[in-house]
């Protein structure tokens, strides 16, 4: 694979074929410029080179065509502009040992607002409050809308890190392509991330198990009704202290796997991080909950396709039938989210050599029956919010299956753990974690 002018040439399973990049990833991509280094620290820029192929799949935009659309011009990180909290409107920090997901935000956020035709406006930072939208706003009633999931972790060095910033910059776009949304420059918006994180940095745990939770967020405003463009935007991103995401931590879970309930389909919009996506899923998460179990094992087609687990990427680790050790995990055909977190581990696992490793479907009958003739070792989810889950069962068609996940002497998915654990609080030196300076 290889990258042409602003196109990719992206490998499918049937052909190569070019598909046009959206001006901003491709300024983002391509620069490999000197100003380009000066703004991704600690050797992001030779990371772009070496993931490229993984990159350039985050930019796969499935059966979809987007060549028509055009720079909608940026923000710059030069123009922000800052509010802080006055001291009564400054919150008490949470005890890290009690923090739960998603509860607690910190003092301040950052907003940029776009309108037609004028554009991007400056980008501010200002004490939390509630958005300001008008009760027609196209995010309220069509569902015009993503976000992503990212971190900032507190290094043993004392030192605050990104993890993969460009993945989750490239991702937003694609969404913001898939939602004929407005464009900007992804290096501009990190750096205002990078000035929102310093002036919270108080709010980032001092602790490994824990982490700052940056959720970017972009929504139509316009206020009317119809289903159409929007004419009006918003972008924004909060932040908060988190530790495990699951209540129960790190210990393993089991799963309901119903091949009536469907999270995503061919031509639709699950490789991107759209909110549309995840409400659906709500109910079929509270009826996994009512059988006894705890996520939800997304399946696909008549052959019962494994594609994610709950809102994470999925893992298959088993002895296949020559014998080999190999690693599994759904290719990137249009049903399935890009992860950041499932791209580490696939780059991590080609660099070791331990074990086969292939993007490929895999079915529950190959599951079931790797289960039962005790080949299948591990099964485990990967995601921002949680890292890794290991999987102790999967609840299939009125069957409970076992999975040893946790009975390995060393599980790959601890040896993946803690490979990224390291690179997020800076034990080990790695491109790429990215410094907030």
């Amino acid at each position: 694979m290889m990258m042409i002018g602003s196109s990719f040439l992206v490998y499918t399973a049937a052909n190569f074929t070019r598909k046009s990049v959206p001006p901003p990833i491709s300024r983002f991509m391509a620069g490999y410029s000197i100003s380009f280094c000066k703004t991704f620290h600690n050797g992001l820029f030779h990371q772009i080179r070496k993931s490229l192929v993984g990159v350039a799949n985050l930019a796969h935009t499935s059966s979809h065509d987007y060549s028509t659309a055009v720079s909608d011009g940026t923000f710059k990180a030069s123009d922000l502009q800052v509010k802080l909290a006055k001291p009564d409107q400054l919150q008490k920090k949470p005890d890290v040992g009690n923090l739960i997901f998603g509860k607690c935000f910190t003092d301040h956020m950052f907003t940029a607002e776009w309108e037609k035709p004028t554009g991007w406006g400056p980008p501010k930072i200002s004490p939390l409050e509630p958005l300001r939208i008008h009760p027609a706003a196209k995010v309220l009633h069509y569902a015009i809308e993503l976000f992503e999931g990212m971190k900032a972790y507190r290094g043993s060095d004392g030192k605050i890190r990104l993890f993969r910033p460009d993945l989750n910059m490239i991702r937003l776009l694609q969404g913001a392509r898939r939602s004929m949304l407005p464009s900007f420059d992804p290096l501009e918006f990190v750096e205002c991330m990078k000035r929102l994180i310093k002036i919270e940095e108080e709010w980032i745990p001092h602790s490994e198990t824990s982490s700052l939770y940056i959720r970017p967020t972009f929504i139509g405003t316009d206020p009317s009704l119809g289903v159409a463009l929007s004419n009006h935007a918003m972008l924004f991103v909060i932040l908060c202290p988190v530790g495990p995401y699951f209540a129960t931590g790190f210990k393993p879970v089991s799963l309901f796997a119903d091949p009536s309930y469907v999270r995503a389909w061919p031509g639709g919009c699950g490789d991107t991080k759209l909110g549309a996506n995840y409400a659906p899923t709500v109910f079929v998460q509270k009826t996994a909950e009512a059988a006894g179990l705890q996520q939800v094992l997304w399946l696909y087609g008549e052959d019962n396709q494994l594609t994610e687990v709950g809102t994470m990427n999925i893992f298959v680790f088993m002895k296949n039938e020559k014998g080999e050790r190999e690693l599994i995990t759904p290719p990137l055909n249009g049903l399935i989210l890009p992860g950041v977190t499932r791209q580490s581990i696939l780059d991590l696992a080609r660099e070791w050599k331990d074990f086969k490793v292939t993007e490929r479907t895999i079915t529950m009958k190959e599951v079931i029956q790797a289960q039962k003739e005790k080949r299948l070792l591990e099964v485990f989810g990967a995601g921002t919010a949680c890292i890794v889950c290991p999987v102790s069962a999967i609840s299939f068609q009125g069957t409970k299956y076992d999975i040893p996940t946790s009975e390995q002497e060393s599980p790959v998915y601890q040896k993946f753990l803690k490979q990224l654990s390291d690179i997020y609080y800076g034990h080990i030196s790695h491109p790429w974690g990215v410094l907030v300076d």
